[in-house]
């Protein structure tokens, strides 16, 4: 098990950027996949993107080729670089941890951080 906490939400322009971040508890190194997802009013939450231990990336098609997500392991932190910012990113973004420990696998949470993104 691991505790999450976001941070960086907030207000952005269209066109802007804003950047998140995935503070964890314990060593994310052996977290075989950190995503941030989000969930927009009366939507479901949905995966952004994903990073695996070995850095594998994988991104929803709407913002590949503006966001970029990049982890952090000495500082046990995952990032989510948003850029070219669009009114439809508006949501809360939550950090998500995908592990195993000692066999049992385990998916961990944040709070999730607003993020608004103004036209």
């Amino acid at each position: 098990q691991v505790q999450l906490v976001e941070s960086g939400g907030g207000l952005g322009q269209a066109g802007g950027s804003l950047r998140l971040s995935c503070a964890a508890s314990r060593s994310i190194f052996s977290i075989s996949v950190m995503g941030w997802y989000r969930q927009a009013p009366g939507n479901q939450r949905e995966l952004v993107a994903s990073i695996t231990t070995g850095g594998s990336t994988n991104y929803k098609d709407s913002v590949k080729g503006r966001f970029t997500i990049s982890r952090d392991n000495a500082k046990n932190t995952v990032y989510l670089q948003m850029n070219i910012l669009k009114p439809e990113d508006t949501a809360v973004y939550y950090c998500n941890a995908d592990g195993y420990y000692r066999g049992t696998h385990y998916v961990n949470w944040g709070q999730g951080t607003q993020v608004t993104v103004s036209s």
